[in-house]
């Protein structure tokens, strides 16, 4: 299926009403895993034509997204990754942790951004950032998708290198996502030290459910409980 490619329009419009001359596009993934850390991207692109094929990274087969981010990592003018680890988000709440990886990313970048674009439609980065959401702005925005392509493929690499030590949870193939395998070595096996810990699925684990941590920290509102999928038996 072939999907329109991304433009720098929305680049363009905050360079023109705000007068930013650095904008930056962030994005995440892992938001919704089970396992591993949440993973934000921070790219710089300027306004040059983008490789070709870039999209959102859920659009891509793993080989295309591989190929594609290490163009991205020498194309793109910047980019910094942050994370937030699960500790961090069953501590904080997921918006919080966003938040945190966001923040990581930017302060790693070489040069302060003057604007934000970012993928979706939750400011959960807020001030003193001027932040301009876009729904699949990982689909139209050059930076976001650039963004998007970096991150998945850098988290994925980690959570391969993460399972090599947990290899009945394969989260060399799921990435920390539920996945029936990942499900059956749960329900085996119990959490590793990669898991959250404060979410929905371990109260679908009888065996387990007394490790599930309550947090005391109010949730942001905004992404509350997004993302959390329980266990359907």
């Amino acid at each position: 299926m072939a999907y329109e490619p991304p433009t720098h329009s929305v680049e363009r419009s905050l360079r023109a009403t705000t007068g930013a001359k650095i904008v930056v596009g962030v994005d995440e993934v892992g938001r919704g895993a089970w396992a591993g850390p949440v993973t934000v991207c921070a790219a710089i692109t300027g306004l040059r034509r983008p490789p070709t094929g870039l999209t959102d990274s859920k659009l891509l087969s793993p080989k295309k997204r591989s190929t594609l981010a290490q163009e991205l990592e020498t194309w793109v003018t910047a980019h910094a990754l942050g994370h937030s680890s699960p500790e961090e988000i069953d501590d904080l709440g997921m918006t919080a942790a966003l938040r945190l990886a966001a923040t990581r990313a930017l302060d790693g970048l070489p040069v302060r951004p003057d604007a934000v674009i970012l993928d979706g439609k939750h400011n959960y980065l807020g001030s003193p950032w001027t932040v301009r959401t876009v729904i699949k702005g990982d689909q139209s925005c050059v930076a976001v998708a650039a963004a998007s392509v970096i991150a998945k493929v850098r988290r994925d690499a980690m959570m391969a290198e993460l399972g090599a030590a947990h290899v009945d949870f394969r989260f060399g193939d799921n990435a920390g996502y539920p996945s029936p395998v990942h499900r059956a070595a749960l329900r085996e096996l119990g959490p590793t030290p990669h898991h959250r810990l404060s979410w929905a699925y371990l109260d679908g684990l009888p065996r387990w459910r007394h490790l599930k941590r309550v947090r005391t920290a109010p949730e942001p509102v905004g992404l509350e409980g997004e993302g959390q999928l329980g266990f359907d038996f």
